[in-house]
C-alpha cells in the first residue's frame, strides 16, 4: 500500500488548510479519538480553539469524521464541582481496572500513574489556561456539531450489533456496557457513559 506521512508540528488551533497536503481525488477521513478534550474551549478564550479545529475539519470536507470522545463533566470552572465529577469520572476507571486487572499488574501500575494520574492532577491543582483536561460530554459535543455544520451519519445497527455480541462471547466484564443513544455509540462501566463514538460529515 503506497503511504505518505505528513508530519505538522504545530498547535492543532493553528494548523490550516494549506498545511495539510490533500488529494482531492482519494478518500479523506478524519480520525480524532479521545484528543478534543485537551484543547481550550470558549471558558478560556475567546476564540474558542475547539470551533477552530472543528471549522478546519469542515473546511477539509472529509468523506468521514470519526470522532470519539471521553464522557466527562469535569470541566467546571468552580473546584468543588469539578473535583465531584472528577472524583465520579475516575472511580469508575480504576473500579474497571480493580475488576479486571490485578493490583501487582506492572502495566497496570504504570498506566494508573502515567495516565490517569497525570489527568487527575491537572484537573485538581491547574486552573485557567494550564488546565488542559477539558472533557465535554457527548450531547454538549453533539449541540457544537450542529452549530459549526456537522451532520451525524447513521448508527450502523448491524455493527452494533455485532460488538455487543463480540463483548459477550470474548467475556468482558458484566458490568462493561455498549449501548446507542441516536448516532452515538456509547461504552460505559456501571451505568456511567464513559466513552462515546460517532460518525459525521459536513453538513
Amino acid at each position: 500500500v503506497p503511504f505518505e506521512y505528513n508530519v505538522i508540528a504545530k498547535k492543532w488551533e493553528t494548523i490550516r488548510l494549506e498545511d495539510i497536503r490533500i488529494d482531492r481525488n482519494e478518500v479523506t477521513v478524519v480520525n480524532c479519538m479521545f484528543r478534543l478534550k485537551q484543547i481550550p474551549d470558549e471558558t478560556v478564550m475567546a476564540n474558542n480553539p475547539r470551533d477552530a479545529i472543528l471549522n478546519l475539519i469542515k473546511r477539509i470536507n472529509p468523506d468521514l469524521f470519526m470522532h470519539g470522545v471521553v464522557n466527562g463533566t469535569y470541566n467546571a470552572p468552580a473546584f468543588v464541582t469539578r473535583f465531584k465529577q472528577a472524583l465520579f469520572h475516575f472511580h469508575a476507571f480504576f473500579d474497571i481496572y480493580e475488576a479486571t486487572v490485578p493490583r501487582e499488574d506492572e502495566q497496570r501500575m504504570l498506566f494508573e500513574r502515567a495516565v490517569f494520574g497525570r489527568d487527575i492532577m491537572n484537573v485538581v491543582a491547574c486552573e485557567g489556561q494550564e488546565r488542559v483536561e477539558r472533557p465535554e460530554t457527548y450531547k454538549q459535543w453533539q449541540a457544537r456539531y450542529a452549530r459549526i455544520g456537522f451532520k451525524q451519519l447513521p448508527l450502523d445497527r448491524e455493527l452494533l450489533k455485532k460488538v455487543k455480541t463480540m463483548s459477550k462471547v470474548m467475556g468482558y466484564h458484566r458490568d462493561f456496557r455498549i449501548e446507542d443513544d441516536g448516532q452515538w455509540m456509547l461504552q460505559g462501566w456501571k451505568g456511567r457513559i464513559v466513552i462515546a463514538l460517532t460518525a459525521l460529515k459536513p453538513a
